[in-house]
Formats: structure tokens, sequence, C-alpha cells
């Protein structure tokens, strides 16, 4: 049985193309189209997956992808309308966007593989990551957490999964708690993304990168717009924040009025620790404002940290495995993934290679095998050169 998943239409979208359980090919489209994160149609990345197989499409037993677009709309329709009047530019724009592209996924996806409606499924966005971490795993049973920017409503879970590897198990995969929309991990590390000025979905790690040439001397100032509780459960301040209200911003004035002017992203970035003998631009207030941007880093990179920690130390206790399987874009940030296995509980840590939305692909269709059909495990993913 083939079955074919995809994730696309926000960023990175990518195709994945399992053959009873064993992943054949896995690939993302900006390999082939040279687009940075392209969010496009996969073509390219589904032709692929289909070549390594040598099939077409119509031989697809099932094509599933990686999110609900209904339930994501339901989102972006009830939390644009209830920040009226602050959102009617957003509401317009979401809603030209939705009517003319995002409602007909459904009819766009049947039409593109020309297979029948019976073949495509739909699986949720957070249990797409946890099935891409969970079922490439060599775990019968694991803690589970994603996290990233938002999904259709979910922007972290918690939970817990176990599997059936032909020993009488249960393939099933249980988010038990959730953080809602607009309370986001992943959104709160975009919004520093921009004001350092970077791309956002695009630049997350080069903050993660300029945070070692800071300290965190500003987690007095975070702590105003990151509120964490001990079991890391978290509550973003939203009046310092936008991207729940624009197309285009991710933090306002009162955001600026705390941590300083944004960044020039054509500004050179050179500070005292990056040129240690004095080499390289030697404008000293160039150096001293780099200074302070780096130690904003350093101090929401310190706060994303510590909030993952209290999350993965609050599963252990809840869950009782020594297994955790970890998904979400957030979940690459690698110096975090450092820290959940040198100081975390678990004694057994699997985070999925393409921890974002491209690993969405894989995660759906194996969820689909797995938890729709129940299907026994057989797959570990080893490595990740599929595609």
């Amino acid at each position: 049985m083939y079955i074919l998943g995809i994730s696309c239409y926000y960023h990175d979208a990518a195709a994945a193309l399992l053959y009873n359980g064993e992943l054949v090919a896995a690939a993302e489209e900006e390999r082939f189209s040279r687009i940075k994160h392209d969010s496009n149609y996969p073509q390219l990345a589904i032709d692929f997956c289909l070549r390594r197989a040598g099939i077409s499409a119509q031989e697809l037993d099932y094509v599933v992808f990686y999110e609900k677009p209904l339930q994501k709309f339901e989102r972006i329709l009830l939390s644009t309308l209830a920040g009226t009047p602050r959102t009617v530019k957003l509401f317009r724009e979401a809603m030209a966007t939705w009517f003319s592209e995002k409602l007909w996924i459904k009819s766009h996806l049947l039409g593109k593989l020309n297979i029948s409606a019976k073949k495509l499924l739909f699986v949720e966005h957070h249990l797409s990551h946890a099935a891409s971490a969970f079922f490439c795993s060599p775990f019968a049973e694991a803690a589970i957490l994603t996290i990233d920017g938002v999904g259709e409503w979910t922007t972290t879970a918690l939970g817990r999964a176990s599997a059936d590897w032909g020993d009488g198990g249960k393939n099933a995969i249980h988010l038990e708690q959730e953080i809602r929309f607009p309370h986001s991990l992943g959104l709160f590390y975009s919004a520093f993304t921009a004001w350092l000025g970077f791309q956002v979905n695009n630049g997350e790690y080069k903050v993660m990168g300029m945070a070692p040439y800071g300290e965190p001397r500003y987690l007095d100032r975070v702590e105003k717009v990151l509120w964490l509780a001990d079991d890391g459960s978290f509550a973003l301040n939203m009046d310092y924040f936008s991207f729940h209200t624009s197309t285009s911003e991710t933090y306002n004035r009162r955001f600026v009025e705390l941590f300083g002017e944004p960044r020039d992203p054509q500004s050179e970035f050179i500070t005292d620790l990056t040129h240690p003998n004095g080499t390289g631009n030697p404008d000293r207030a160039l150096r001293a404002r780099n200074q302070h941007y780096a130690d904003v880093a350093m101090s929401i990179q310190r706060a994303t940290e510590d909030a993952i920690l209290r999350m993965v130390r609050h599963l252990y206790k809840t869950t009782g495995s020594e297994n955790l399987c970890i998904a979400g874009g957030v979940a690459l940030n690698s110096v975090a993934n450092g820290r959940i296995a040198r100081e975390g509980p678990f004694a057994n840590v699997y985070i999925q290679p393409s921890a974002g939305d491209s690993g969405g692909a894989l995660g759906a269709a194996l969820y689909a095998w797995h938890v729709l059909l129940g299907k026994p495990r057989s797959f570990v993913m080893e490595h990740a050169y599929w595609g």
C-alpha cells in the first residue's frame, strides 16, 4: 500500500511516500524549485517521490494532508473577528486569500493528483508533528512534545504515545495538554527575529547564533512579555505583540519602548566578542548597539530554553516514561535540544530531524498508516537522507 504525505501552503512544502509503512522517499520542494522555504504545492517533490517508487499518482492508495484547513480557517476567522476594529485590515486580507485559494485545498489536491475523494485524508497539524517523531523513533511508548508557531489552533502540545510492534500493542497518540493561539513560543521567538533584523520563518537560526555573543541581561524585560509557570505552560502579554492583528508586523510600539529600536537588517553585526582583537569596523557606537541586540537575543534564547525544559520536566512527572519524542519548528532550536539532552530527566530523546512543517508530510502519512489504518510498526528513521 502506497501512502503519500503532503505539506504546503504556509512554508517548507514537502512530500513523503510510504510503502507498507516503510519510507521510500521524502523531499522538500525547495530542493527542486530553488525557492527558499517554498510554500507552493510540492509538485516537484511529489514527482521525485513517485519516481523513486516507480509509480503514478493514480496508483496511490491514500494521500494525506498534514493539517485540517477548515479548522485553521475557523481560527483565523474567529480570532480576527474578536480583534475588531484593530483586525479589519487583517480580516480583509486573510479572507481574500482563503476564499480565493485556501478554502479549496481539497479540490485543488484532488485535481492536481487526479485521484478520487475517498483516497484523500486530513490529519491535525500537531498530530502530524507528533507522528513524525514518535513513529520514526525506536520506542514502544514515549512522552510527546510538539512546539511551533501555530497549527490549526494549537501552538504547543504535550501528551503520550504507544506503538504496536507486532506484539499486541496499540498505535495511539494522545495530546492531553495544549496551549492555543495567540500564545505561542514559536511566534514569540519570531517576533524577536523580526526585531533583530532577520526574516520571520527564515532567520530564527541567526537569532540562536547571535545569542552566544551576548549575556541574558534582559530576562527581567522578557518576563514582562512571556509569563512562565512551573509546569512550562506559558502566556504572552499580547499588549506587546501584533502578529495576531497584522499580516506584516509581529511586534508593536510598546515592544520597541521596552527593548529599543529594531536592528537595521542591512547593518553590520560586529561586537568586541566577534572581533576581540579590535579588527573589523572600529565604530564603538555600532559595537555597543550590536552588543545590546546580542544581549536581547541571549535573553530570549534563555527564556525559550527554560520554558521548554519546564515542559520536559512536567512531562516526565506526568507520563512516567523514560522516552521523549519532540517535533515542531521550535524543535529546530538545537541549543535548547542540547540542554534537554544534558539537563532533562528523560533517558532517551528522539527529535525528528525535519521537525518543522516539512516533516509534517511524513508525519501525516505515518499517522494514517499506523493510527487510522491500525498497521503495526517496523520502520525506524536512522538517517535523514531520503531526498
